[in-house]
């Protein structure tokens, strides 16, 4: 799930809760902790249960949904490099790329600025 999905559900958790229990919450931080989102989730539902909120309880079941989404395997760091790398099609390398591949410096730029 998209992080801005999660901000909205938590965005909408937090104006539901404030409207019907007078509890204010970090939305930003309820859509990025867990712990704290499950504090959250805690709270709405014995709050849905007990002044009898179904609005409530739906959209803490929501963030809990979200929240427990599987996250991605790898780090976004390492997601983002390997995406950047050239693909290993087997083509022939440009002129210098295999002299900068081994830590040699070329004879002239390749793909830079003179």
């Amino acid at each position: 799930m998209l992080p801005s999905e999660k901000l909205a559900i938590a965005a909408h958790l937090h104006v539901l809760l404030r409207r019907k229990t007078g509890r204010v919450t970090d939305t930003e931080w309820m859509a990025s902790n867990a712990d704290y989102a499950a504090e959250i989730v805690r709270f709405a539902k014995a709050s849905a249960q007990k002044d009898g909120h179904a609005d409530l309880a739906e959209w803490a079941a929501r963030l809990e949904g979200a929240m427990t989404a599987t996250p991605p395997t790898a780090p976004l760091a390492k997601r983002l490099f390997s995406a950047a790398e050239p693909a290993q099609t087997g083509a022939p390398a440009a002129p210098g790329e295999a002299a900068l591949a081994q830590g040699n410096a070329p004879s002239r730029y390749i793909r830079g600025i003179r």
